[in-house]
């Protein structure tokens, strides 16, 4: 197969950007994650702030147990007034996504692309966990907070993120049944979780 794109899902401190990151310079492939709001912004026309605003949140998340804007891969038209919703923000991310798997072999992490990408063969999803413990630990060497600020900001990221995760797919982000591959980088450490996504491409796509 002569593309081959992995998408990463990873909770907060797992390691998963920096995991996403190694894996793309090993393999050399490009590497896309905030880039995604500055070519979605192109494609659309919108402002950029407007994606970063929006990016892996979901507005008004106390209704999210009864309203879900699952993807479906429409654009909302410029003459609408909901163009600049945070709906089409991410509708426009997701061409770009599909527009990236269908152009080369790349690393995406988060932003859905595993259900974006999930009716293409030549995708690899991956999502990157570990225990709340190790999770502080890494998040620590990054953040300057205390262990309790920290831990409720890793709580809040998750919560975020699986919601935002929920609200357009419908599907809950820690399923494992979501993904290929799901790997705990407390127990491998960032090369081996390297190692172990490069042995899962071999064998799935003889790469």
């Amino acid at each position: 197969m002569d593309k081959v794109v992995i998408t990463i899902a990873r909770q907060y401190g797992s390691g998963g950007r920096t995991i996403g990151e190694m894996l793309a310079e090993n393999i050399k492939v490009h590497y896309y994650d905030k880039e995604l709001l500055k070519l979605a912004s192109e494609e659309s026309g919108i402002n950029e702030r407007l994606f970063v605003n929006a990016d892996e949140k979901v507005k008004f998340a106390h209704l999210l147990k009864v309203v879900k804007n699952v993807y479906t891969g429409q654009l909302i038209p410029p003459e609408s007034d909901d163009f600049v919703s945070d709906d089409n923000l991410f509708n426009y991310q997701a061409k770009v996504i599909k527009q990236l798997a269908e152009e080369e072999s790349c690393v995406i992490v988060g932003r859905c692309a595993d259900y974006v990408l999930k009716d293409y063969e030549n995708v690899l999803s991956v999502f990157i966990h570990a225990p709340k413990d190790y999770c502080l630990e890494q998040a620590a060497k990054k953040v300057s907070m205390s262990p309790r600020e920290l831990e409720r900001y890793i709580a809040r990221t998750d919560k975020r993120r699986a919601e935002y995760y929920k609200y357009h797919t419908g599907r809950e982000w820690t399923d494992a049944r979501n993904y290929d591959l799901c790997l705990d980088s407390s127990k491998l450490g960032f090369e081996r979780c390297v190692e172990e996504i490069k042995a899962y491409l071999k064998v799935r796509f003889r790469t």
